[in-house]
């Protein structure tokens, strides 16, 4: 579906934390491809903005993270919608499209335009209300029923369910780069594992998480093991820190996080997406995550995909078999999913630059 000529066809995209950068990069590409405009706004949060440096993805700062206190949660969604309208006012965007963001959809509707949100979590019950609301589709894994959606406004009409994982759409063209083990230091005679702490700033999390730390502390007993351990937030650093174990390294800048899961012979996460990567890419896969476990990662438990990690004694270190068994699924799919709610293309003198 390419633009016609003389007319414009432009489409908004949000990214407010580090994961939106992964998924979304393929859908811009494709997007392009296909002779849509992208234009690319972002907030300050965790490595989003180094991550979009990474990838080339010219972007506008709007805002930043304001904290987990729930006032100051609002405050920040309060100043930053606002903000939003003032940017996306007269510029003649036929779509808009965010992951599990809530600025872009209640800006999006004000300024009518249709926009689409993206999660594969469906109990972040606060942000759902919001985005899947003011949303014209949802789009979800089908591992999430219509039903699980209906008390966010969530119908089968709006609803939109793909299959499979959102990773195994993104990471379908995805190369390992081995550079980034040596950038790390890392002994591939040692079992490495990979670490995500835990979401401490989500509102759907608010427990600390002992296995976490328990984990980490059976590790640094170990001489036969290495550990990566990828911070959310930098306030997460000194608990990390304080093991004072040279078997576990803490990056000071961003990393090839999915080279270095492909690499691994473990991944533990407190959230959900390092082991939905862990998993597209064949990496076993350990979660801790301890609020209410949603639909994906149950179905693939169920598989026997990804396995919950109730105690650190339950962690077996060995090294994982060779073998490249990925699943890889057409992001065009996705694409078509998503443009189908496109307002229709506006003539480009009637854009406002």
């Amino acid at each position: 579906m390419t633009a016609k000529q003389g007319q414009a066809r432009r489409v908004w995209i949000d990214m407010t934390n580090s994961p939106h950068v992964l998924v979304l990069r393929p859908i811009i590409a494709e997007l392009e491809n296909r002779g849509w405009e992208v234009v690319v706004t972002a907030r300050e949060f965790a490595q989003t903005l180094p991550l979009l440096a990474r990838f080339g993805i010219p972007h506008t700062v709007i805002g930043r993270h304001r904290g987990k206190r729930l006032t100051a949660k609002a405050f920040g969604m309060l100043s930053r919608t606002a903000a939003m309208v003032r940017f996306g006012f007269g510029k003649g965007f036929s779509l808009a499209l965010s992951h599990a963001s809530n600025d872009l959809p209640v800006a999006s509707k004000l300024l009518g335009i249709p926009h689409v949100t993206m999660f594969d979590y469906e109990f972040a019950k606060l942000s759902h209300s919001i985005n899947v609301r003011f949303s014209a589709k949802a789009l979800v894994p089908d591992a999430i029923s219509v039903e699980a959606l209906a008390p966010y406004g969530g119908t089968p009409r709006k609803v939109d369910r793909y299959p499979g994982l959102k990773e195994e759409y993104y990471l379908a063209d995805f190369v390992p780069d081995p550079g980034v083990l040596e950038t790390l230091g890392l002994d591939t005679s040692k079992t490495i594992i990979v670490l995500r702490t835990p979401p401490s700033m989500a509102a759907y999390h608010r427990m600390e998480n002992p296995i976490f730390d328990d984990v980490l502390r059976r590790i640094a007993a170990r001489d036969d093991t290495q550990a990566v351990v990828l911070l959310r937030t930098p306030d997460q650093r000194a608990g990390v820190a304080d093991l004072n174990a040279s078997n576990i390294v803490i990056p000071t800048e961003v990393v090839d996080a999915q080279s270095l899961v492909y690499y691994a012979d473990l991944v533990i996460s407190g959230g959900g997406t390092l082991n939905r990567e862990a998993v597209a890419l064949g990496t076993p896969a350990y979660t801790v995550f301890q609020g209410i476990m949603g639909a994906v990662d149950k179905d693939l438990i169920t598989q026997g995909r990804l396995h919950c990690l109730e105690s650190a004694e339950d962690l077996i270190f060995d090294k994982k078999p060779s073998s490249d068994d990925r699943v890889r699924r057409d992001v065009g799919d996705l694409v078509d999913r998503i443009t189908a709610v496109a307002k229709p293309a506006t003539p480009e003198r009637a854009v406002t630059r």
